[in-house]
């Protein structure tokens, strides 16, 4: 990918502090409004994911359970769901993702994060994240042209990274996913729909 290592180093050095599902640790970060979200604001149960588009983790909360847990929860305005962005290995790879899913716009971005979520075995199988990532903003209606500013943006990735270093210095978070229901920790890694289900009838009372 030309110049995402030299471009992206910053990212890769702070992806390097997580491992996804690997490292054990923890903690609640409040939404700030730098992160994505879906659902009503004031719904009595809120729920806060770290999560990086190149954990594989994620991609099967993502991609198995997610979609139940939006339609139960989210949808029927039960649920405020914020997502907020880590990096895990290729660093370089998680952050130009976020990027362009934050370039395609705010109505498009979990579209963007979905569809990287479902590429993750495309993109690690046949090792052209470029191609992936491209033909994902292009699908998102962006020009190549457009993908290249995007995804070498400093400005973005700066205030990326200080989204990413507010995770692992403040709010302790070390492992993806990490799931918070109204400032608890609930789980680090995989979770079910029926521990979810558990969790949101607990924070409901």
């Amino acid at each position: 990918m030309p110049n995402f290592n030299r471009r992206l180093l910053v990212a890769a050095a702070l992806g390097a502090l997580a491992l996804a599902g690997c490292s054990k640790g923890g903690g609640a970060g409040a939404p700030d409004t730098a992160d994505m979200t879906l659902g009503d604001p004031n719904a009595k149960v809120k729920m806060v994911e770290y999560a990086s588009v190149t954990c594989v983790h994620c991609g099967k909360f993502n991609n198995e359970v997610f979609p139940e847990f939006k339609k139960k929860y989210i949808d029927t305005g039960k649920v405020h769901y914020t997502f907020k962005e880590f990096l895990t290995a290729p660093a370089e790879v998680a952050a130009a993702g976020f990027l362009t899913a934050r370039c395609a716009g705010k109505d498009k971005y979990f579209n963007v994060v979905d569809a990287l979520f479902h590429a993750q075995e495309e993109m690690f199988t046949s090792g052209d994240m470029r191609g992936v990532l491209l033909r994902t903003a292009q699908s998102a209606g962006m020009t190549e042209e457009k993908f290249n500013a995007c995804i070498t943006d400093e400005a973005a990735l700066k205030a990326l990274n200080e989204r990413v270093e507010k995770a692992v210095k403040t709010d302790k978070i070390t492992s993806t996913p990490t799931f918070i229901i109204n400032g608890k920790k609930i789980k680090e890694g995989e979770i079910t729909m029926s521990e979810l289900d558990a969790a949101v009838a607990e924070a409901s009372k």
